[in-house]
């Protein structure tokens, strides 16, 4: 038997920051699971707050040239209904940053991450698959497939919706399904991005195109599920004209790059977020459509919050066992993070007329109202930012009036 201060279970992007993070503050990390694939096609958008936390742990310097800046993000109205709302660009500058965030491709990430775990001696890598546990008062024990036994005086799960961690502990999970996929790709083009982001709303989902380094953009493209599986049938080239006809040409002449993926919609909340001597990372604990750069900037405040909790290991001490507290923790954000990014792909499929009201009366209000556009802003690359930023003027404010 194996025996480490901490296992993650996971080796994707959620788990391997995971285990670099935890190794930071001093543990034997045990990182858990099978290569990655490398068919994964997809990009990551990671938000300021993201960004931040990577570079506290030495690794967004790596990284950092393989990506592209979010200077500027823009949504327009593409549904073609009774209700329009305007173009609303969200420009970083307005909340004084450079960036929203960056956006790269996990292929990359991925091999990075790969290089700074083979340096760190704190981290041991183990390759194989979860097949069993047992919880103890003092330690998990972890059967692999192939029957080697790791112990840990403390998990943190990052093996996905199917996790069997997740399940051996009997946490249950809440499951719901859309009528779409999402198409995900990258493309050349012959016009710059300028660092700008757009997000299309139309009646089948957002068509949200994201820059990477050079001219190149990646994209997702959320469709009907029968509409994609034709897409998906189609020539390079035919794809190419159809993104290049919903873009209005903004970015010129497109041509794709590789083989476009499809990705059936579909969430997934766990009932808690961590018990005992387990915590739920990433899609472990939470799964919802690809919109608004929320899913892996969700993980790494799950890893924040869980580095926190822990603390720098005490010579001779293992970790607590600060499940219970985490999933406390971790609950407000979660949860109103998942509601939020299902209320909007809802609202984009309904027909129902008092709903594009609204949603684009919100719209409206964004583009007139600075200062909502600015909470809003907050909000979306940190937590609480805008919130605390909107109280501590207020409190400014009442000071200078009873000064």
């Amino acid at each position: 038997m194996e025996r480490f201060d901490i296992a993650v279970a996971g080796n994707g992007l959620a788990g391997r920051i995971a285990a670099i993070a935890l190794s930071r503050l001093g543990y034997s990390v045990a990182l858990i699971g099978p290569a990655p694939e490398n068919q994964d096609g997809r990009t990551t958008a990671l938000m300021d707050q993201s960004i931040a936390f990577l570079e506290g742990l030495g690794v967004w310097g790596a990284l950092s040239g393989r990506s592209a800046a979010l200077k500027t993000m823009q949504i327009i109205d593409g549904t073609g209904r009774l209700f329009r709302a305007p173009t609303v660009p969200f420009r970083a500058s307005e909340i004084g940053l450079g960036a929203f965030g960056y956006n790269f491709p996990n292929s990359a990430a991925l091999e990075v991450l790969g290089e700074i775990i083979g340096r760190d001696d704190n981290i041991h890598p183990i390759e194989g698959r979860i097949s069993g546990a047992e919880f103890r008062d003092d330690a998990i024990v972890m059967t692999l497939d192939d029957g080697r036994v790791v112990e840990a005086g403390f998990v943190a799960a990052a093996d996905g919706r199917k996790s069997v961690l997740r399940e051996a502990a009997g946490i249950a999970v809440r499951r719901w399904s859309y009528p779409q996929t999402a198409v995900v790709l990258n493309f050349a083009h012959t016009i710059p991005h300028g660092n700008v982001s757009t997000e299309f709303h139309t009646p089948t989902g957002p068509f949200t195109q994201v820059p990477l380094p050079g001219a190149r953009s990646s994209l997702v493209w959320v469709q009907a599920s029968a509409e994609a599986e034709a897409f998906l049938a189609l020539s390079n080239e035919d794809i190419s004209l159809r993104i290049e006809t919903r873009m209005q040409s903004m970015l010129g002449k497109v041509t794709v790059d590789g083989k476009p993926q499809g990705w059936p919609l579909s969430g997934m909340t766990a009932s808690r977020f961590g018990k005992g001597r387990l915590a739920l990372i990433g899609e472990a604990s939470h799964a919802f459509p690809p919109i608004g750069a929320q899913g892996l900037n969700l993980s790494l405040r799950d890893i924040i919050a869980l580095c926190d909790l822990l603390g720098m290991k005490r010579d001779h001490e293992g970790p607590s066992a600060v499940g219970d507290a985490f999933d406390r923790s971790r609950r407000p954000d979660v949860l109103s993070r998942t509601a939020s990014v299902d209320l909007l792909n809802r609202s984009l499929l309904s027909n129902f007329l008092p709903v594009q009201l609204v949603r684009a009366a919100g719209l409206h209000l964004l583009e007139l109202l600075p200062p909502l556009r600015n909470l809003v802003m907050q909000e979306g690359v940190a937590p609480g930012r805008g919130l605390r930023g909107l109280s501590s003027g207020l409190r400014e404010k009442i000071a200078r009036k009873h000064a």
